[in-house]
């Protein structure tokens, strides 16, 4: 697909949108095989995040190629891309800008000039953002939540589309500051980038000590990212599905009654609203990214773990004990209802629908 996208050509409906989307998604995982070597799921679930309008908390050790996934990501969907390295003397107007006092030629008036920082770019790399104090950290979240930045007394807008994408290492945590949990809520998915398999470390050190030097093909305009985003909120999603995302949600919530048991006594803290809108939009995201206008329970399932494992804090005795906030989500996910069979008999229902009214119109 070149970069005109869709809106050079006439309007798609809803169903050719979710097509058109797949049909890219795979040329896009194939367009991003060319420099990184596996990482499939991490993909899928970074797309997922972009079309969804989220933002994404990716940990991994060094070495994995996270940085290079999300410029490589920028570059094949067309968008400004922006890396800031956090360090411990990175400040504030390092991220969003600073004013400048700036002398008109003509006049000779002097007057405050507001210089744009790099975070006013479609994707902002937070490198490593665990390294900086609360402080620069807090510099990113007017921006993660509400699309623009206050300086001077006056508004910015980011431009759209806007994600943050951060990396933090695991390993070390000396010279380190844990993020709050009001900005890793902001934060739609944390995912965690595994070591590849043996295989597909046999492939990244053949590319990687070669003279191979791949060239990224620009897969998506800027406007059909935006297009995308408003088709992902438009499609279906059954009240059978969306309780079960609520069920989910709530039955981490330990002080209420519909808590978990496991959840009790493992958790300080369950997660918020912000968890069933990720869970809801993701699941909407997904489905389109395998074909379908439909949100299926699976799809809501697949992202449970990058949704809810930042927004869930384990108490003393969990975290004593080696328990993560993976295995609380499992055990709960186990004991959650799930409305797969009813939804398969609402398909079945709407396909005897359309061959009734097929038969009716006699074709």
């Amino acid at each position: 697909m070149s970069n005109a996208g869709v809106t050079d050509s006439a309007p798609m409906s809803d169903m050719d949108a979710v097509k058109h989307t797949q049909e890219s998604y795979n040329k896009l995982k194939a367009e991003l095989a060319k420099k990184i070597v596996g990482q499939e799921a991490v993909i899928e679930q970074l797309l997922i995040c972009i079309f969804s309008g989220g933002h994404c908390l990716l940990e991994g050790v060094p070495g994995l190629a996270k940085t290079l996934m999300i410029s490589s990501l920028a570059e094949v969907l067309s968008l400004k891309f922006n890396r800031i390295q956090f360090t411990p003397d990175l400040m504030p107007s390092d991220i969003i800008g600073t004013e400048v006092i700036s002398e008109d030629k003509a006049t000779h008036e002097r007057k405050f000039k507001f210089l744009q920082g790099p975070i006013f770019a479609n994707v902002i790399l937070a490198d490593e953002i665990n390294r900086t104090p609360p402080k620069t950290q807090a510099a990113l979240m007017e921006a993660m939540e509400e699309r623009q930045i206050s300086a001077g007394g006056k508004r910015f807008p980011v431009p759209k589309p806007f994600f943050v994408l951060a990396t933090q290492n695991p390993i070390e945590q000396e010279g380190t500051y844990p993020l709050p949990a009001g900005q890793l809520d902001r934060f739609m998915f944390k995912v965690f980038v595994d070591y590849p398999s043996r295989k597909e470390e046999e492939e990244i050190v053949w590319v990687t000590t070669s003279p191979y030097n791949s060239q990224l093909a620009k897969l998506f305009a800027h406007d059909e990212i935006l297009l995308l985003q408003n088709i992902v909120r438009r499609v279906r999603i059954s009240e059978e599905v969306m309780k079960y995302a609520m069920d989910v949600v709530r039955h981490t919530r330990i002080r209420t009654d519909q808590a978990h048991s496991f959840a009790q006594e493992n958790l300080s803290w369950g997660a918020g609203p912000r968890a069933v809108q990720a869970l809801i939009l993701g699941g909407k995201a997904r489905a389109i990214l395998y074909g379908r206008y439909d949100v299926l329970a699976e799809d809501i399932r697949s992202n449970v773990y990058p949704v809810m494992r930042h927004r869930l804090i384990c108490n003393f005795q969990a975290e004593s004990e080696g328990i993560s906030t993976d295995l609380v989500i499992g055990e709960v996910v186990k004991d959650v209802p799930s409305p797969d069979g009813w939804h398969q008999q609402f398909l079945n229902k709407q396909k005897e629908r359309k061959g009734f009214l097929a038969r009716l119109l006699g074709k």
